[in-house]
């Protein structure tokens, strides 16, 4: 849990970077591909070409190309028509999407990962709940996609590490996850994206660097390294965190206006549905990777 918890102290400041330096001012699929570019930069020298089962390879493009490429595409086009709060209560149904998905491929239904889920989607409910205005509908369908990608993709990932038990170590792997992003941003940003719209001063630049390096590459090798050292009930909470915490950047650097009474009930919820996965359960339940 310690790598979820670094991760998600990491994507709390994403939003607020997104919203308050890129959002509109940076073409969406500009920004996805220069992050994703500097993550392969960094994995890509390290990766394992040979020895490797070629489902556990292809596992990781699509696991790759769904979480960061689907995911971080849509999730960039969502600013456009949203703030950050809204982005905020658009993703609280991550957790849920993350527990059918592992239960579909475990062929179970495992009630109290969903019972945990469902409370720290309250949680994030309780947090931002409040009347929407504009055209959000689109906002919150792009949410939805990029919410059901993001939980496939770091799922995928788990049942691949568990089930094929790789030599190698994760980070020998990794490259194969940025390279299936990039199957999707390069073409994406060729096909849809506006040359008007780059970088245009170093703090742009500055914060697509500091995205690319540490909430792209360290902070999706971390999530995947740590979603496999905790049951799928508790990585489905893990991914709630984000909204007390995003919430919580955006006040203290931004000055954005919260109802702290409301954060620190929906946070508390949040806490306690971890309580509620972690009770009746055995050490059994969480999957390793060696």
């Amino acid at each position: 849990m310690p790598y979820l918890l670094v991760v998600t102290g990491l994507w709390a400041f994403s939003f607020s970077l997104i919203g308050q330096y890129l959002a509109g001012r940076v073409d969406s699929d500009f920004a996805v591909l220069v992050r994703v570019a500097i993550a392969a930069a960094v994995f890509v020298p390290l990766t394992a070409w040979r020895g490797l089962q070629r489902l556990l390879v292809a596992g990781f493009w699509l696991a790759g190309a769904l979480q960061f490429g689907v995911t971080y595409l849509c999730l960039y086009r969502s600013f456009n028509v949203l703030t950050v709060p809204e982005v905020l209560l658009f993703t609280v149904l991550t957790p849920i999407y993350v527990t059918l998905i592992d239960d579909a491929l475990e062929g179970r239904f495992n009630r109290r990962a969903l019972l945990a889920a469902a409370v720290a989607v309250g949680g994030g409910a309780i947090i931002r709940l409040h009347p929407l205005e504009g055209e959000y509908l689109l906002g919150f369908v792009l949410l939805q996609v990029a919410n059901a990608t993001f939980a496939a993709g770091q799922v995928l990932c788990r049942h691949l590490l568990a089930k094929y038990r790789p030599a190698v170590p994760l980070h020998r792997l990794f490259g194969h996850f940025f390279l299936g992003a990039m199957l999707l941003a390069l073409p994406s940003w060729l096909l849809f994206g506006n040359p008007a719209k780059l970088p245009h001063d170093a703090v742009q630049w500055g914060v697509l660097v500091w995205m690319g390096l540490f909430a792209t590459a360290l902070g999706m090798y971390w999530w995947v390294l740590g979603s496999t050292r905790v049951d799928a009930g508790t990585l489905a909470v893990m991914n709630e965190l984000h909204v007390p915490a995003g919430l919580l950047v955006n006040l203290l650097i931004w000055n954005r206006d919260a109802d702290l009474p409301r954060l620190a009930a929906g946070g508390a919820v949040i806490l306690a549905s971890l309580l509620i996965n972690r009770s009746g359960r055995t050490p059994t339940a969480r999957p390793s990777h060696p």
